[in-house]
């Protein structure tokens, strides 16, 4: 179901009266740490936590009245991790300089580099043997030790921090498995016959049974460490590239602004800007904050925000969104929302909460791996009892043990969710599709209907002149009486119409008519019941024909006869009918739902491919009608999806098993919605949908490729088939594997027709 307006921002249980923070994480090495801080937190009185390996970040909501941030810091640090408010951005250059050397990327990267360079000659000497010298094996000692003591101390810190807590992760059968290696090596070269001058080891793909105590596994310790820390940079790299496009956006925004005082413009930072505030935006410079064009017109390149290619043109009264181009002439515009309320700030926040968030698949991963870790320790050791009682070789018992251990680390299992998550989010930001959270992915694969608003949704929602019959001098007449009403309808003819004379005496009769003096004629503007005088029957035919049509037609008198009729309608949007066809390719039926009369809707209906005969329109339904409409179609068994914009869409929105806003409607739909659509067409809803179903195809078949690789290859270890150097090398590819695959997302083109 769709989250309300005042619906919990995390899964259910979360805590009613609530406040929401942020931590960033560090220490977190694969998805069980994560699993555990999560426990940890959730076991808090008051507390509902969402810990993401791959943002090594957790949302926690909070009851402030039971616990406070710094008992939360404090849980995750007992736990043996670290956690932080999130830091300040940096805005220097040299800072930016530090950190980046100072991140996880780069630690892991310089510690990769000196292993691999330590790794090559023991790998060499290991498995080439007329390379191999006298007491070459001293100098594989040498080589290996630092790369697996040092090269894989996040491994081994990370198994002791966990050890401490009565708990196993991942990290644990990594570490385990390269101490065996390393320390039966120790044991072979100062206890067994493996220090001897003259010693020679054979390689083979397949461990060699019966090799005794004069056989090493230096090349193992060092190789599978030096894997391990290959797939642990690509995963970071992989994360790093995966938030990119959530960085970019966020980077979008201008530096500075020309502000207006007294006459003058002025530089000033951006952060300076303040509500009312008017600054000037010149050709080619970007609109500094969120407001509203005071003078001047231009057209304004949207395709930062929203990926729509076409500029759009703007002059005085019209909206602009900040960190959008302007590509024409000059405005002034005056500031309405500045630093966290911008839109640019509310689509940084809504990317990051989905990609915060867990969907249901995600969950049912995490569970697995909290249960995986213990059992492969078990099979680690039954394979090891198995071959010393069956066989009594000691080395082919212990080869298989640690092939078992490091080929069962399921990091592939973690990385699957998220990463896709973080490109699949990152790449909707970019095309203006906003998806609220995981759990959304679901609900779009099992979506077979979607309800479609028909105002501002499929139409314009702005109402234009499209007839006027009658002496030419209808439309001025008409325009000028109209010009003293708000109405939709005097708006359409107004605009229309050119230079208006003056009125006398004007009056507005609500829901019938306006009227008033013209050059000294009485000029009646409204419904036939407004008319002082009986229909002609041309005029009349000229009304009945609009209305048929679903257009509305409104009738001019002039000194008490009815002499014109003018036609406005609601305009279709140009993409509607093609988008609507792309709907129907996704296996979704479309239905108009309108409170339109039936006529006004089946007109509608007809000009995008809809059929009022196959039940494909609901017209006539207030706000609370739609909601009803939703729960039948779901009552039937139909999985319903809502596109609407107004706030009378919202309860439908919510109700909806899909909520999808579109991004110029009101704040109220966009909160009840799942997801926004920031290109206000029905062809945004489009691409929602199939980047949706394509992340979720995603994730699944990461997790398939995850489980498939631990289910194939453990037992193939434990039957002794598998060197564990080899087991390092698969387990390192398949996390690569994984996040490569979700990388794929990022390819993804809207199914838009080019403009």
């Amino acid at each position: 179901m769709s989250a309300g307006p005042q619906a919990e921002p995390s899964a259910a249980g979360a805590p009613a009266a609530e406040d929401e923070v942020r931590l960033d994480i560090t220490g977190m090495t694969c998805a069980s740490c994560a699993n555990r801080i999560e426990r940890k937190l959730n076991k808090l009185d008051g507390v509902q936590a969402s810990v993401n390996y791959a943002t090594e970040a957790a949302t926690v909501w909070f009851d402030p009245t039971r616990v406070d941030p710094d008992q939360l810091v404090a849980t995750v640090a007992a736990a043996g991790y670290s956690a932080a408010l999130p830091a300040p951005p940096v805005t220097e250059d040299d800072d930016a300089e530090v950190e980046a050397a100072r991140s996880p990327e780069s630690v892991l990267r310089q510690r990769l580099l000196v292993s691999a360079a330590l790794t090559l000659p023991v790998l060499v000497l290991s498995m080439v043997p007329p390379l191999q010298f006298d007491n070459w094996q001293w100098l594989a000692l040498t080589l290996a030790s630092p790369v697996a003591v040092w090269g894989a101390w996040p491994f081994h810190r990370a198994a002791v921090v966990n050890a401490r807590h009565g708990a196993s992760t991942m990290d644990t059968l990594v570490s385990i498995g390269i101490s065996a290696a390393y320390l039966w090596s120790l044991w072979a070269l100062f206890f067994g016959d493996a220090g001897m001058p003259g010693m020679r080891m054979e390689f083979t793909l397949l461990p060699e049974r019966g090799a005794g105590a004069h056989e090493i596994y230096l090349e193992v310790a060092a190789a599978v460490t030096v894997f391990l820390l290959a797939g642990r940079w690509a995963e970071a790299r992989a994360k790093r590239r995966s938030g990119a496009a959530l960085t970019a956006l966020l980077e979008l925004g201008a530096k500075d602004a020309a502000v207006l005082e007294d006459g003058r413009e002025v530089r000033v930072p951006i952060d300076q800007l303040a509500v009312g505030m008017r600054f000037v935006v010149r050709p080619g410079e970007k609109v500094a904050t969120d407001g509203v064009v005071v003078s001047g017109s231009s057209a304004v390149d949207l395709s930062m925000l929203t990926g729509e290619s076409v500029p759009v043109e703007v002059s005085a009264g019209d909206r602009v969104t900040g960190a959008t181009v302007n590509v024409g002439g000059r405005l002034v515009v005056e500031a309405t929302r500045v630093g966290t309320d911008t839109t640019l700030a509310q689509l940084g926040r809504l990317v990051t909460q989905a990609q915060s968030g867990k969907a249901p698949v995600q969950r049912l991963a995490d569970r697995v791996s909290a249960v995986f870790v213990p059992v492969v320790l078990l099979i680690a050791v039954a394979t090891l009892v198995t071959w010393l009682v069956v066989t009594g070789d000691v080395t082919a018992a212990f080869t298989a043990a640690v092939a078992v251990l490091v080929i069962a680390c399921p990091c592939a299992l973690g990385l699957a969710t998220p990463t896709a998550l973080l490109v699949g989010t990152g790449r909707g930001a970019q095309l203006g599709v906003l998806i609220k959270g995981p759990e959304v992915l679901e609900s779009t694969r099992r979506v077979d209907t979607v309800l479609l608003d028909k105002t501002g949704t499929v139409t314009t929602g702005q109402m234009s002149l499209v007839e006027v019959a009658g002496p030419p001098e209808t439309l001025r007449l008409a325009a000028a009486v109209e010009a003293g009403s708000e109405h939709p309808i005097a708006r359409a003819i107004v605009a229309a119409a050119g230079e208006l004379p003056e009125v006398e005496g004007f009056a507005s009769e609500q829901g019938i008519g306006v009227q008033g003096r013209v050059e000294g004629r009485d000029v009646v503007v409204g419904r036939t019941s407004a008319m002082p005088g009986p229909v002609p029957a041309e005029l009349a035919r000229v009304v009945e024909r609009a209305e048929q049509a679903g257009q509305t037609a409104v009738l001019v008198a002039v000194d008490g006869a009815v002499t014109g009729v003018c036609v406005v309608a609601d305009t279709v949007k140009p993409t509607s009918a093609a988008a609507i066809v792309r709907l129907r390719e996704l296996g979704l039926a479309p239905v108009l739902l309108t409170g339109d009369n039936a006529g006004a809707a089946a007109a509608v209906a007809r000009s995008v491919g809809l059929d009022p005969d196959r039940g494909e329109v609901v017209a006539g339904v207030l706000p609370a009608g739609k909601v009803d409409v939703v729960r039948e179609l779901q009552a039937q068994g139909r999985v319903v999806a809502m596109v609407g914009d107004g706030v009378n869409d919202a309860p439908a929105l919510a109700q909806a098993d899909l909520g999808l806003a579109m991004g110029s409607g009101t704040d109220v739909a966009i909160e009840a919605s799942d997801l926004t659509l920031v290109r206000a067409d029905l062809d945004a809803a489009v691409d929602a949908v199939r980047l949706s179903r394509r992340t979720l195809a995603v994730i699944k078949g990461n997790l398939f490729w995850a489980f498939a690789y631990n289910v194939a290859l453990v037992p193939l270890a434990a039957l002794g088939f598998l060197n564990p150097l080899l087991a390092g090398l698969a387990m390192a590819a398949s996390s690569v594997l994984v996040v490569t695959n979700s990388l794929r997302l990022r390819a993804f083109r809207s199914s838009a027709p080019a403009a």
